[in-house]
């Protein structure tokens, strides 16, 4: 099962006790739904933190009372209230279970609405964390070039490829090849106008560069095009996505 089908496993599930515990305190199972409710907000609460921070505050307010708050009433009445017990005056028919289920599914129905962001959430970290490996690499093989020029030439040769690849899926272009280098992703790329003319132009030289890093044995890369050769994976990985 794929990460996004855990976390979106979770997220139901979670969704499932929440849609149960307000069934259940709609039949008066008032003690019930104080014991039950503490532990799913607990859950609920760090999955909106970590899939929608924007909505973070807003699912707190439904049930933390607000230290700033000047009146009790309709409009500020939270589900914690309620746990204490807590009536507003002046309000001599106020009903403090149905403000409470009333705040309770709001949260509900705000973190329903949050498992629609799984899959950019998801997308979003992956990108980062390949990013940060990405610049990892590309530190490695500026290290690496001071020891072996063609072990650190074939590093960027692969996270070229890699990127390169990344890219193609993303738009949706197709490439004959099974194993694909980098020559046989430019051409495609530049043909369904994911890349320019000049972009197609430097990545068919930074090809020109991993061959003569990975494959001609009767010539040596010289430091200087090993690191044009890193300096231009370094452009493509910042540039082309």
């Amino acid at each position: 099962m794929s990460k996004r089908a855990l976390i979106r496993k979770e997220i139901d599930a979670i969704y499932a006790e929440g849609a149960v515990l307000g069934e259940a305190f709609q039949n008066n199972q008032d003690k019930q739904f104080q014991y039950d409710y503490q532990r799913w907000y607990t859950k609920a609460l760090k999955a909106v933190a970590t899939l929608a921070p924007d909505r973070y505050a807003e699912f707190r307010n439904y049930y933390e009372i607000d230290p700033k708050r000047k009146s009790l009433g309709y409009g500020s009445y939270v589900i914690q209230d309620f746990f204490k017990n807590v009536i507003p005056s002046g309000y001599p028919n106020f009903d403090s279970r149905n403000q409470a289920l009333r705040c309770f599914f709001n949260q509900l129905t705000l973190f329903k609405a949050i498992a629609e962001r799984i899959d950019s959430v998801v997308a979003n970290i992956e990108g980062e964390l390949y990013a940060e490996l990405q610049d990892s690499e590309i530190v490695i093989a500026r290290q690496l070039a001071k020891v072996r020029l063609r072990a650190a030439g074939a590093l960027m040769g692969v996270v070229i490829e890699g990127h390169l690849q990344k890219v193609a899926s993303s738009h949706g272009v197709t490439v004959g090849k099974k194993n694909p280098t980098n020559a046989d992703l430019n051409d495609p790329l530049k043909s369904a106008s994911v890349i320019d003319i000049p972009a197609w132009r430097k990545i068919s030289f930074l090809a020109d560069l991993r061959n003569l890093c990975s494959h001609k044995k009767d010539a040596e890369p010289t430091k200087e095009q090993v690191e044009e050769f890193i300096q231009g994976a370094e452009w493509l990985t910042k540039n082309v996505f």
